[in-house]
């Protein structure tokens, strides 16, 4: 599966500057710019401006076309983005003993409302085929889901994940004995 390019671009920020065996702060200094920013965006939470990117891969010492080759661009719309539980990433979000993150999902959707929900899908539950206005993300917490779009159909299991444009018609199917539980959480976009 492809990786969202912001977060090849954050880790190939950290790779680089553990390769240069420079502290965050030092490559803060060389960029101009805050240990703080630095952190945000090697842990992915913020997106620098393209000025400020160009600032730090400067201060990485490295050839802008080198540090872009190889960061995959996505080619095709894709109907749902699937992540399996093996696939998730961890990271470092500060100094901690213990703290174990790992990066489900990080996917930019235009500025929305979010709205989070447990689901407890019992065994032959059913129902139409809906649509959202939103975008949906699910976890699979536990239990066994087969998510149904028009033409497609998608096993997920326990730690596995979903994110769609809500707005295709869709239903969960829960195939086995017991309650499955999913948490979901719709990302509504604001007018």
């Amino acid at each position: 599966m492809e990786q969202d390019v912001l977060i090849q671009i954050s880790h190939r920020i950290k790779e680089r500057r553990r390769e240069k065996n420079l502290t965050i702060q030092e490559l803060a200094d060389k960029a101009s710019v805050s240990k703080g920013l630095i952190s945000q965006i090697e842990n992915s939470r913020t997106i620098p401006s393209l000025m400020v990117l160009i600032e730090i891969i400067k201060g990485l010492d490295v050839d802008l076309n080198k540090f872009f080759k190889d960061i995959s661009f996505p080619s095709g719309q894709a109907l749902a983005v699937i992540k399996r539980k093996e696939e998730y990433e961890p990271f470092e979000k500060e100094s901690a003993i213990g703290f174990r993150y790992h990066r489900i999902f990080t996917q930019n959707i235009n500025p929305s409302t979010v709205d989070i929900v447990l689901l407890e899908l019992e065994p032959n539950a059913t129902r139409p085929m809906v649509q959202t206005e939103a975008f949906e993300y699910k976890y699979i917490i536990s239990g066994q889901i087969e998510y149904q779009f028009n033409d497609a159909r998608y096993q997920l299991n326990a730690g596995d994940s979903i994110l769609f444009d809500g707005r295709v018609p869709h239903t969960p199917v829960n195939p086995s004995s017991t309650s499955a539980i999913i948490l979901v959480i719709y990302f509504f976009e604001s007018e």
